[in-house]
């Protein structure tokens, strides 16, 4: 019996030695999406844009849309950029990438515009940089949202960015 209860003793302590080895590498979670979204909005200079933004997030995205009904990534960048920053644009993204001053993304500011192809070599995408590594856009899948410029599915598909030339 003595034997027994030792050796269950000794499994128990192996054991605690186990979860206390192991608790004491502390955990710390990466920012969540929501998270980084939220400081990049907060970070924003201009009030216009972040309350426009916050107006519009959630739109549901549709092809040739203009309203809170659904709205496309050329619609939404073409009425933040004539309400936000009283500028002009044509209304399809590859006519709007026409119309920029071409910037390297380290050189970009609030308000400019991001330009992607998705689809192949025109560009069939664009959205609006705000900061750090965060755009807001109208997602195919998701409506108008704030997302990270970083993740590969975006840095590979960046065609051209900067401001409107007008």
């Amino acid at each position: 019996m003595t034997r027994k209860l030792n050796y269950q003793f000794a499994m128990l302590l192996a054991l605690a030695l186990f979860f206390t080895a192991c608790s004491s590498k502390r955990y710390v979670p990466s920012a969540t999406k929501a998270a980084k979204a939220a400081e990049a909005m907060a970070s924003l200079k201009n009030k216009q844009l972040y309350m426009n933004i916050n107006e519009w997030s959630g739109v549901k995205y549709r092809l040739g849309g203009l309203d809170k009904r659904g709205i496309d990534c050329s619609g939404f960048t073409y009425l933040v950029q004539k309400d936000i920053y009283g500028k002009q644009l044509p209304r399809r993204s590859v006519d709007q990438a026409s119309v920029i001053k071409e910037k390297n993304l380290n050189q970009l500011k609030e308000g400019d515009l991001i330009f992607f192809s998705f689809g192949g070599r025109e560009i069939d995408h664009v959205g609006i940089y705000l900061n750090g590594d965060s755009f807001v856009h109208a997602s195919p899948s998701r409506g108008i949202i704030v997302e990270d410029l970083s993740l590969p599915a975006f840095q590979r598909t960046i065609v051209k960015a900067g401001p409107v030339n007008n």
